[in-house]
C-alpha cells in the first residue's frame, strides 16, 4: 500500500511516500528555520505564505524521489491539526486537491499521532506501551493499550519542554531554535548550578517547566546585577539535567505502573542527546524506541505511516469536506 503523506502544521513543508507503513520511498522537506531565525521564533503569517510558495514543488520532489506516479498512490494522509491554522490549511487543501485530481481516498491525521508513529518506521511497536511526547508545543505522557488507543496520563501545566529550551536559550543569548544549541553546550559543561527538579506535590504525571525557566532567568538576572558572569555551558548542562531527570523518572514510573512492553519517545525534543543518554543510562530494563533524528522533527513520513496504521485500524477515510483545526484533542479524535 502506497501512502502519500503531507505535513505543514508549523514551518516545515513536507511530502512523503511510504510503502506499507515501513519503507520510506521519499521524504521531501523544506524547512523555514533560516527565515524565522531573524524573528527569534515562527511567525504564523510568514510560515503560511512560504507553505503556499513551496507546496507544489515539494509534491513534485517527493514523487520524483520515490519514482512513483500519482496514479499509483493508494491513500493520501494529511496533518489536520493541531498547529498553525494558516499553515495547516495549505497542506490540507493541497492534499485534497491531489486526492480530487487523481481520485484517491484521503485521511486526516493528528499531528501528535504522527510523531508517535514515526517510531514504527524503524521499530516494531509493541503494546501496551507508554509514549513520552516532547516538542516545542507539547509535553505529554500517553498510555497506549493498542494501536491508536491514546490515554493522556500526564501533560504540561504551563510551558512545553521545547518552549522552555527556546526561552532559556534566549536568556543566554543563543540562536533560534534554542533546543539544539542548549543541548550542544550542555555536553561541554557540568551541572554546577543545581537547578530545581519540579515533580509537583500531587504526585501526578503532569509536568511544569515555568518555575525552572524562571529560576534560570532569575539566576542570570541576579548575576548581572552583581556584575558576575554566568558560565553558559554549565548553565545549559544544569538546565538539561533538571529537565531530563524529571522526564525520564516520570516515564519510567508510569511504565512500571502499567507494566508496559515498550517505551516510545517522540517529538522534536526526542532528538536531544542528553535525554537519550539519560534514558539509556537509567533504563531499568524496558525496550525504548526513539526515532532517528530525521524522523524526530516535523516530517511527512511520520504522517504517511500514521495514516497507514490509522486506516488499518479503523478502515475509514475522510471525504473532501476534511478540514484543518488549530486545536485538536488526541483522545477524542481516536476514541474507540
Amino acid at each position: 500500500m502506497l501512502v502519500l503523506g503531507v505535513e505543514s502544521s508549523c514551518d516545515e513543508t513536507s511530502v512523503s511516500i511510504v510503502r506499507d507503513g515501513k519503507e520510506v520511498l521519499s521524504n521531501a522537506i523544506n524547512s523555514q528555520i533560516d527565515i524565522h531565525k531573524k524573528f527569534g521564533g515562527v511567525v504564523p503569517e510568514v510560515a503560511s505564505r512560504n507553505h503556499v510558495y513551496q507546496v507544489s514543488m515539494i509534491f513534485e520532489e517527493a514523487l520524483e524521489q520515490a519514482g512513483v506516479k500519482p496514479e499509483e498512490i493508494d491513500l493520501v494522509a494529511v496533518t489536520m491539526g493541531p498547529g498553525l491554522i494558516g499553515s495547516l490549511l495549505v497542506g490540507v487543501n493541497a492534499a485534497k486537491t491531489f486526492a480530487l485530481l487523481y481520485k484517491k481516498p484521503i485521511i486526516g491525521v493528528h499531528h501528535l499521532a504522527g510523531h508517535i508513529y514515526a517510531n514504527a518506521i524503524e521499530h516494531d511497536m509493541k503494546f501496551p506501551a507508554v509514549a513520552l511526547l516532547v516538542s516545542g508545543g507539547n509535553t505529554e505522557l500517553i498510555y497506549m493499550k493498542d494501536h491508536f488507543s491514546f490515554e493522556i496520563v500526564g501533560e504540561t501545566l504551563d510551558d512545553a519542554v521545547g518552549e522552555a529550551y527556546d526561552k532559556v536559550a534566549r536568556v543566554i543569548g543563543l540562536p533560534y531554535p534554542g533546543g539544539p544549541a542548549v543541548d550542544k553546550l550542555a555536553h561541554e559543561g557540568e551541572d554546577t548550578y543545581h537547578l530545581p527538579r519540579v515533580y509537583l506535590e500531587d504526585g501526578s504525571y503532569n509536568f511544569s517547566f515555568s518555575g525552572l525557566k524562571s529560576a534560570v532567568i532569575n539566576l542570570a538576572h541576579n548575576a548581572s546585577q552583581r556584575g558576575e558572569s554566568i558560565n553558559p555551558k554549565n548553565l545549559c548542562a544544569s538546565f538539561q539535567a533538571s529537565v531530563s531527570e524529571v522526564l525520564v523518572n516520570k516515564t519510567f514510573r508510569l511504565a512500571k505502573e502499567k507494566n508496559v512492553k515498550q517505551i516510545i519517545v517522540a517529538g522534536g525534543v526526542s532528538a536531544n542527546k542528553g535525554l537519550k543518554e539519560r534514558f539509556t543510562k537509567e533504563n531499568p530494563g524496558f525496550e525504548i524506541c526513539i526515532p532517528s533524528i530525521k524522523y524526530c522533527t516535523d516530517n511527512a513520513a511520520m504522517i504517511a505511516v500514521a495514516g497507514y496504521y490509522q486506516y488499518q485500524k479503523f478502515k475509514k477515510v475522510d471525504g473532501l469536506s476534511l478540514n484543518a483545526y488549530a486545536s485538536l484533542d488526541l483522545e477524542e479524535l481516536y476514541e474507540i
